[in-house]
């Protein structure tokens, strides 16, 4: 399978998303509040030029039930996922007003355009590799942290926990692996290059994304000015 040809090459950074102490704070309940508010603000922008990826995977499937894949993630990101959001705002006191004006980081910037750029760009293959490692990695990290004793049982990150590995979650991130793996077969190997290396890619922006959240930067540079 394509996909664990994908695991297995950026296995090393999804095991540092596990590491990463913003994670292994949501598992143990320590993570402070403000840097999960950061976190969601940020998150929340994401996710809507995540769905404007999905609605061009849409526009450039060349099957029906590619278009209807495509179509499904996108009302499900746009209702279900982003109503988590919603809901942990308001448990926040975070008017949804407030979380479509948040002003974007710059590691949130260089992501999204990131995949806005090579779906634009690319076809119905390209798109599913620009949205496959945030869907599969958070199914990976939800499904992990379950394990824990007590965690999905936290008052506050208890909710996100069980979200992110509920059977619904992971019935979403193995079929958008299935897709991904229909999309891929046949292709040539310079082809499947290309999309590993998108693949990476946006792996390594979801590392930049949790760092970010922890430290609650705006922009990369440990800047005063740049921060404000």
């Amino acid at each position: 399978m394509f996909t664990d040809r994908l695991y297995n090459h950026a296995k090393p950074i999804w095991d540092a998303y596990l590491e990463h102490p913003f994670v292994k704070g949501i598992g143990d309940g320590s993570l402070d509040l403000e840097k999960f508010k950061f976190f969601m603000e940020q998150d929340y922008l994401y996710l809507i030029d995540y769905c404007r990826v999905f609605a061009l995977g849409s526009v450039k499937a060349t099957h029906l039930d590619t278009m209807t894949m495509f179509a499904d993630l996108l009302h499900s990101t746009l209702n279900e996922e982003m109503e988590l959001h919603r809901n942990y705002a308001e448990r926040l006191g975070i008017r949804r007003e407030e979380l479509e004006n948040t002003k974007p980081s710059s590691t949130l910037l260089a992501y999204t355009s990131y995949m806005l750029n090579k779906a634009h760009q690319g076809a119905e293959a390209e798109v599913a590799a620009c949205v496959l490692a945030c869907t599969w990695s958070y199914n990976v990290i939800g499904l992990a942290l379950n394990e824990k004793e007590g965690a999905s049982d936290h008052e506050f990150y208890g909710d996100w926990i069980k979200m992110y590995a509920s059977d619904e979650f992971t019935e979403l991130a193995e079929a958008m692996k299935k897709l991904m793996n229909e999309l891929a077969d046949g292709k040539p190997e310079r082809e499947k290059a290309h999309l590993e290396e998108i693949f990476l890619h946006t792996s390594k922006l979801e590392y930049l994304f949790w760092d970010m959240s922890y430290h609650k930067k705006m922009w990369l540079e440990n800047s005063d000015l740049l921060n404000s």
